[in-house]
């Protein structure tokens, strides 16, 4: 059987963004700490949690993630970015490990799609404090490639500062972009316009507030996509999963980008490669 199948160019493709606080469902602030021990131990409610998540994510075409779980004590021992594409029915899926605390809890970054990349990479973003990173998910060559970027940028300014300016070095922006994931602050934000104007970058989703879940009032996660592709349905999902809401918009690509359909996942991304 063939690797993979080329598919006729699709108009639209469906694009989420979710930080899914390790499957674990916060519904007030004095949840974090009644429920901390959710953090750090395992509990009946996650997989429920991660059934209705998978559930939800299906009706996209590519999913980023943040805060999952790629399989500690707190998870079960469940990879996180794996259950929900398998129970998605989403083909494909590869997951960035950030942070570990020992063997209790893990914390990265993860992707879900139907389309089958060329290539990924790794990379680990700069900061006081370790345990960030983007996933960059590469379909098709040249300029009329796409990128996706998954990333989760820090709670402090400076840091989201150095690590935005970091992204302007490493990402390309003669190809379509897509740059989604928990930013931590919200695309009026000096910093942000700054990397959205040396990208050529829009924010379709920079008026939706998704956090926190059970009153948002701040918008804070974004999918950021090239000022050259179009983007509309920008939409925020009132879900009560996580103490993110996540955000979607609709691009429609290019008739020179061409995306092929998934056969097999990736398990595992390593800085400048996949295995």
């Amino acid at each position: 059987m063939s690797r993979q199948s080329e598919v006729s160019q699709p108009q639209k493709i469906r694009l989420l963004s979710f930080n899914i606080q390790a499957g674990t469902s916060t519904a007030r602030y004095h949840h974090y700490v009644t429920h901390s021990w959710r953090q750090v131990l395992p509990h009946s409610q996650r997989v429920e949690n991660l059934d209705a998540i998978s559930d939800f994510v299906a009706d996209f075409d590519m999913v980023a993630l943040q805060e999952v779980d790629s399989g500690s004590l707190r998870s079960g021992f469940i990879n996180q970015s794996k259950y929900l594409a398998t129970h998605a029915g989403m083909p494909f899926w590869c997951h960035q490990s950030n942070r570990k605390v020992g063997t209790v809890a893990y914390a990265g970054n993860g992707f879900l799609s139907r389309f089958r990349p060329d290539a990924v990479e790794e990379h680990r973003l700069p900061g006081v404090i370790p345990g960030r990173g983007t996933l960059l998910v590469r379909f098709g060559n040249g300029a009329e490639g796409l990128d996706v970027a998954v990333v989760h940028l820090a709670l402090g300014k400076r840091a989201r500062a150095q690590q935005l300016r970091f992204l302007s070095r490493e990402l390309d922006s003669s190809r379509n972009l897509v740059v989604m994931g928990d930013f931590n602050t919200g695309a009026d934000a000096k910093t942000v316009q700054q990397f959205c104007e040396a990208m050529a970058l829009k924010a379709p989703t920079a008026a939706l507030s998704s956090y926190p879940a059970w009153q948002p009032q701040r918008a804070i996660d974004h999918i950021l996509v090239s000022s050259k592709l179009e983007a509309d349905a920008a939409e925020v999902f009132d879900v009560a999963y996580s103490d993110h809401l996540p955000v979607a918009i609709e691009i429609k690509l290019p008739e020179a980008v061409e995306l092929s359909e998934a056969t097999r996942p990736v398990l595992a991304v390593e800085s400048g490669g996949w295995i």
